[in-house]
């Protein structure tokens, strides 16, 4: 299984970058200046569309995410990563790549050490069920003014992952759905440490 995708070389932990609904591969490559500067990159492109719009998986409706499809192409993603270069990977995804990296997250947990959830949504309604996150760092940045994801569900989110065992911290900012420019330098800092 292949993704289109971009690969830019470099030193540290490398970054797995996930685009958000309509984005591609290219999307989220500024990110890498800001998170992780001169980190090798792998940023592939989803490979469902929605009406031209590229996605990780496919959805049932607005909000309502199609969690057979995402376990499916959660797994094909995992291996796909896996084969380009064992990791550990700090995955950076905005939406629904955010929805992607916490699956990968509870499904492939071996793929991540770290994950930064930017615009994030609980990717699996019943839970993760068991599986060990101890030692994975993970970064929730979603906006106060979010229409797609209330604070409740970003609690809920929070406390599955910190319920696996992952150390958790918040970045709440007062957008929408989307990422905020000022948190950047908190959310580099925090991959840092």
């Amino acid at each position: 299984m292949t993704f289109e995708h971009v690969r830019l070389p470099g030193a540290g932990t490398p970054l797995l970058l996930l685009h958000g609904t309509g984005g591609d591969e290219h999307d989220l490559l500024p990110l890498r200046d800001h998170l992780a500067p001169g980190a090798p990159v792998l940023s592939p492109r989803g490979r469902v569309s929605e009406n031209g719009a590229n996605r990780f998986f496919r959805r049932l409706a607005e909000g309502v995410l199609d969690e057979d499809d995402l376990r499916a192409r959660v797994d094909e993603l995992a291996d796909f990563v896996l084969g380009v270069d064992a990791g550990p990977w700090v995955a950076a995804g905005f939406s629904n790549g955010a929805n992607t990296a916490s699956a990968l997250l509870f499904r492939r947990p071996e793929v991540l050490s770290a994950a930064v959830l930017l615009a994030a949504m609980v990717p699996f309604r019943d839970g993760p069920g068991s599986v060990d996150l101890t030692g994975k760092r993970v970064a929730v940045s979603n906006g106060r003014r979010d229409p797609l994801v209330s604070a409740a569900e970003t609690a809920t989110l929070v406390a599955q992952l910190r319920g696996c065992g992952a150390e958790v911290e918040e970045f709440p900012h007062d957008g929408g759905h989307g990422i905020d420019a000022a948190v950047l330098p908190e959310l580099k800092a925090f991959l840092d440490r």
